[in-house]
């Protein structure tokens, strides 16, 4: 197949490339590499957000539609795939739509679905947008709900999510919110990531070494993602057990920079409002690093998984992150376990050969129908 993987999140489109070029499609990423992280794509579509960058922006993208048409499948990361207004991109997306066979709308982050689901039936216990029946009024809460409810956003959203032919869900939030929606065509696949080759962790932990604790922090994102409970948590840990804890904290680095700081870490802060792992935590598992953050049991059981446990679940409270890192650091006999069973655990549910495979299947489905 020859297949179009529209703007990026997280390294899942560049990664999810690689393994269908490894079953031999031919497929082309283009992104802005996920703004500052700068991910790997065939084609760069980046926006200046000087006087004169949207008119640039908007020569760039009309010079590249040409390059957008004749593929069997395209897969857009949102529907806001491109950096302009909801209602310019309208017309793109008819454009993309008409020259072009199957169309893909990608349910993994923020959009009108996520926010109105998680604002109204509340189908999950905690979320971005709410604690139990009560919603979250954080400022990035807020500005999300004016953002994508009663707006452009929306109705840009319901018009691609009812005209495309399938949505895939990468984590079993999103899942959830659009399968209310869309039951029929909406599908789970996790998220792809490459596995460490070389990942091997010790039997055993010398007493005496520190437990090394990693947390990426983006400052314009702290509360919302309740990185602001995780850092204070750790902060409270380190302090208490001076020897024993090594905090290493980051913030808005480019991917590869923040590869290179992650390793070595014995423990990953993740997001604390999530069920389940995203993709830089997932990245960090396949390294054996150990994931605090959201591994309920819905997150096992959409993935048939029974045995693996390797995710230390915390309910979204400063108490339960402490109490989880300071059993951490008690019992360092834990650990090696838990990075094997990470490293197992992606190797069985997130190895991106398996999961393009998963694609490709449901890429055929796609143009089978619409022969």
């Amino acid at each position: 197949m020859k297949i179009l993987l529209i703007g990026e999140y997280s390294n899942v489109h560049w990664t999810l490339a690689e393994g269908l070029r490894q079953l031999g499609h031919t497929v082309t990423v283009i992104s802005n590499g996920d703004y500052w992280k700068n991910y790997n794509r065939d084609i760069s579509l980046t926006r200046s957000y000087s006087k004169a960058g949207g008119l640039r922006y908007i020569t760039k993208l009309i010079k590249t539609l040409p390059l957008m048409r004749g593929y069997d499948i395209v897969q857009i990361i949102n529907p806001i795939f491109l950096e302009i207004k909801a209602d310019l991109i309208f017309p793109i997306y008819r454009y993309i739509r008409k020259h072009n066979n199957g169309l893909v709308l990608c349910a993994f982050g923020m959009d009108y679905y996520w926010v109105k689901t998680c604002c109204d039936s509340k189908p999950l216990r905690y979320s971005d947008f709410n604690i139990g029946d009560s919603l979250r009024n954080n400022a990035d809460a807020i500005k999300e709900r004016k953002d994508w409810i009663g707006t452009s956003k929306e109705r840009l959203n319901k018009y691609i999510a009812d005209d495309c032919d399938m949505i895939v869900a990468g984590l079993y939030e999103y899942f959830v919110c659009y399968r209310q929606a869309f039951a029929e065509k909406t599908a789970y696949i996790p998220f792809p990531i490459k596995p460490e080759r070389n990942a091997l962790p010790c039997d055993s932990r010398p007493g005496n070494m520190p437990l090394r604790i990693f947390i990426g922090i983006n400052k314009t994102r702290n509360e919302y993602k309740g990185t602001d409970i995780m850092l204070e948590a750790a902060e409270d840990i380190q302090r208490k057990y001076k020897e024993k804890v090594e905090l290493i904290k980051v913030e808005s680095v480019p991917f590869g920079e923040y590869v290179r700081l992650m390793n070595n870490s014995d423990v990953l802060l993740d997001q604390l409002y999530s069920y389940t792992p995203a993709m830089n935590a997932l990245q960090a598992m396949a390294k054996g690093i150990i994931c605090v953050g959201g591994g309920e049991p819905e997150n096992y059981h959409i993935l048939n998984e029974d045995r693996l446990r390797p995710i230390v679940n915390v309910l979204p409270e400063y108490g339960s992150v402490y109490d989880s890192l300071e059993r951490l650091v008690l019992h360092p006999e834990m650990i090696p376990s838990l990075k094997r069973q990470s490293i197992e655990y992606i190797g069985k549910h997130h190895d991106y050969i398996k999961v393009a495979r998963q694609y490709e299947s449901l890429y055929y489905k796609i143009i089978s129908e619409r022969q």
